[in-house]
């Protein structure tokens, strides 16, 4: 890596230091059709939605990961036994808590619960970012996000492609 590279990345990460992930992750999902289109890509593709927001912010920020498979091997590990089954409790509680306040006020606590470990995902993830993840600048000033999340995850079906164009959409570049 030459020296303006390194100078170049050194910058682009702390762009990245002084935008936290969560902050962005909170922002970001609440613009039109942002939570519609992470839900359908979560239950349609199976699309983590923090490994999701992480990559959007860094598409934000000019960024791409240059390896993340075994980078993100423990953060997903942590998903699949911290943050997927209280999602799934919360979900199959939905209907009995809509008459069972008693159960209502459980899934609320299973909800922050659940909201407190995708938070700590996105920490994760931003550290991995910040610190341990190698990063390649991206190519283009405009780059595409929906070829590369479409590749990340395989996404084919038309629901799915109009469900990144969304996120792209409401995407804004630094």
């Amino acid at each position: 890596m030459s020296d303006d590279s390194t100078a170049t990345m050194a910058s682009l990460r702390a762009g990245l230091a002084a935008d936290p992930l969560w902050d962005f992750a909170l922002s970001f999902y609440a613009r039109p059709g942002v939570e519609s289109a992470c839900l359908l890509l979560q239950d349609d593709a199976g699309v983590d939605v923090c490994e999701l927001l992480w990559r959007c912010w860094l598409h934000r920020h000019g960024l791409t990961p240059a390896e993340a498979p075994a980078e993100l091997a423990a953060i997903h590990r942590w998903q699949e036994e911290v943050t997927v089954p209280l999602r799934t409790l919360r979900r199959r509680l939905k209907t009995q808590a809509a008459n069972d306040p008693g159960t209502a006020e459980v899934r609320r606590s299973i909800q922050q619960a659940e909201l407190a470990a995708e938070r700590e995902t996105l920490l994760r993830l931003q550290h991995l970012a910040l610190r341990t993840m190698p990063l390649e600048a991206l190519s283009s000033p405009i780059p595409n996000l929906e070829n590369s999340l479409a590749s990340r995850w395989k996404l084919q079906k038309k629901e799915q492609l109009l469900a990144v164009q969304t996120l792209e959409c409401q995407l804004d570049p630094l």
